[in-house]
């Protein structure tokens, strides 16, 4: 997983400021680089959990999600194009939603993640 500093939020609020280099963090990418929306984002390289994870999100589209193109920019971001990230869609009682626009990518950490044959993607 890798950290694209030029859109580390340095200053962000709540706990989630964090400095050039950490393997964690609030990210701001500008509308200008993401399709015309902003995306704000929380990463973590999954040393805690064993699991790569970002969290994304429109803060200036209440309850909007993002488009699988401003997905596949954050996966590009944080990952590099060789390697496979999910979005899960857990059994209903393992839902936890804190915020209804929020979209996520994981990555078992070490791992490559296992994939249908070619043509079934």
């Amino acid at each position: 997983m890798k950290f694209p500093e030029q859109f580390r939020w340095q200053n962000a609020p709540n706990g989630y400021a964090t400095k050039p280099g950490d393997p964690f963090g609030a990210f701001r990418v500008p509308a200008g680089q993401a399709k015309g929306r902003m995306l704000a984002i929380i990463a973590a390289d999954g040393d805690d959990t064993g699991w790569e994870h970002v969290s994304v999100t429109l803060p200036d589209w209440n309850n909007k999600s993002p488009s699988w193109d401003e997905m596949c920019i954050v996966k590009n971001l944080f990952w590099d194009s060789h390697e496979c990230v999910v979005q899960f869609h857990p059994p209903a009682e393992n839902y936890v939603n804190v915020h209804s626009g929020c979209l996520h990518l994981w990555r078992k950490a070490g791992d490559p993640f296992p994939m249908p044959p070619k043509i079934c993607v």
